[in-house]
């Protein structure tokens, strides 16, 4: 049974956001393609995830230490572990998430904070830190109001690079991406940039 993962970080609806409507098509299109494989919807924001904070950074410490755990830390460490197991059991990951501010939602930082663990998702070598997550492979889906993918505005898009970057560290190196920009930019072109880009998410669910 393939388990697919897909992760949600906007709390707006579809009628609101294109990072939702990215999201919705790839899945409905994902599920008609493949209606044998395991689906799991994570809505970052329904989870209210409570950030990294010294009680999860030092129970995760001990724990792959082996080391006794205060009950503040179990529970914290209990809390990582969830998620972090529920990402190494699927094969397949989706992430559907918004640019605000240049950079990731709050929300999809701090699950990002907890996938990141030595000895789960990645570990230390003397030639430096090596992925264990080969095996997976993944999609980013992802809506900007400007055009980030060229242009003086460039070198700020922290939101994609910082995914994409975090999942090639832990080994996950088959990045599939889908980015609809400069419907804010361009508003007499927007109806033509989202229905383009709804399209090529459809191609690529079909596809994943």
């Amino acid at each position: 049974m393939t388990n697919v993962l897909f992760i949600k970080a906007n709390p707006r609806s579809q009628d609101e956001s294109v990072s939702v409507k990215l999201y919705h098509t790839f899945l409905e299109n994902y599920k008609k393609a493949n209606p044998d494989h395991a689906i799991t919807e994570l809505d970052l924001f329904e989870e209210n995830l409570p950030y990294y904070d010294l009680d999860k950074i030092n129970g995760m410490f001990k724990r792959a230490q082996g080391m006794e755990l205060t009950d503040s830390e179990k529970e914290a460490t209990e809390t990582v572990s969830h998620y972090l197991n529920q990402f190494l059991n699927a094969d397949k990951i989706v992430f559907a998430f918004p640019l605000w501010n240049f950079t990731v939602p709050a929300a999809l930082h701090t699950y990002l904070d907890y996938l990141a663990q030595a000895g789960k998702t990645f570990s230390y070598t003397e030639n430096g830190p090596v992925g264990l997550l080969q095996d997976k492979k993944a999609v980013i889906l992802n809506a900007r109001g400007g055009v980030y993918s060229e242009g003086p505005a460039q070198s700020i898009e922290m939101a994609v690079n910082y995914v994409k970057n975090m999942l090639n560290f832990w080994g996950i190196t088959d990045v599939s991406t889908v980015v609809v920009e400069g419907h804010n930019q361009f508003p007499d072109k927007a109806d033509q940039i989202i229905e383009e880009g709804l399209a090529r998410a459809e191609e690529l669910s079909e596809q994943f």
